[in-house]
């Protein structure tokens, strides 16, 4: 009887398309609302460490000494949380991922001298 059943699905599986796409010959196409890598927009940035504060894994550092924000990539959750609470809505959710990698990843960014009186 088993049988039977396999048999009704191998059978229609047949006329089918493939239910996964050929990655690299495909591409994937990102849904707008797809939460993806981080990004910051130092211009904009005031540096109040708010972001850091609300960052539930700690992958979001802020240095208004050395005038500096990091965040560490393969720590990153993607849980836009950082982005809800910024002042100055200059965090930006991109929807496409970080690119694998087999270390782990500290991108810094420092404001601009010539923007620290605005």
């Amino acid at each position: 009887m088993a049988s039977f059943k396999i048999g009704k699905v191998i059978i229609r599986n047949l006329f089918r398309k493939p239910a996964t796409l050929m990655y690299p010959a495909v591409p994937r196409k990102w849904r707008e609302l797809t939460r993806g890598h981080i990004e910051v927009r130092m211009e904009a940035c005031i540096l109040c460490g708010i972001c850091a504060k609300k960052c539930p894994t700690g992958a979001i550092t802020v240095d208004r000494g050395a005038k500096t924000w990091a965040i560490e990539r393969m720590q990153c959750v993607q849980c836009s949380c950082c982005v809800e609470y910024c002042p100055k809505k200059c965090l930006i959710n991109r929807n496409e991922y970080t690119a694998p990698e087999t270390r782990k990843i500290r991108e810094s960014f420092e404001k601009p001298a010539e923007l620290d009186g605005i």
